[in-house]
């Protein structure tokens, strides 16, 4: 297999990146100036953070609007015990 074919294979390999786009932001100047002293790529501070919010709020959310089933699951457990209990070996 030539170099040329093994780039495009480990290139195809990989996940997809997330489409990108350019936004604004004002951020505090003393942080901004720290962050560049210290050589961290804004962009993917920002977006890492911000990702990881997005997911803890759809995970609140979620667990907001399914509270009631998880609390009647809860209760048919605690009454019957687990679902296929009685063939359980450990």
């Amino acid at each position: 297999m030539s170099a040329i074919q093994t780039t495009a294979s480990k290139r195809s390999a990989r996940a997809p990146q997330p489409l990108k786009k350019a936004t604004n932001l004002s951020l505090s100047a003393d942080v901004l100036d720290a962050a560049k002293a210290l050589d961290l790529n804004i962009s993917q501070v920002c977006d890492n953070y911000l990702r990881e919010l997005v997911t803890q709020e759809l995970t609140r959310r979620w667990r907001i609007e399914h509270a009631d089933f998880i609390a009647a699951y809860n209760a048919t457990v605690e009454a019957q015990g687990m679902p296929l209990d009685q063939w359980r070996t450990f």
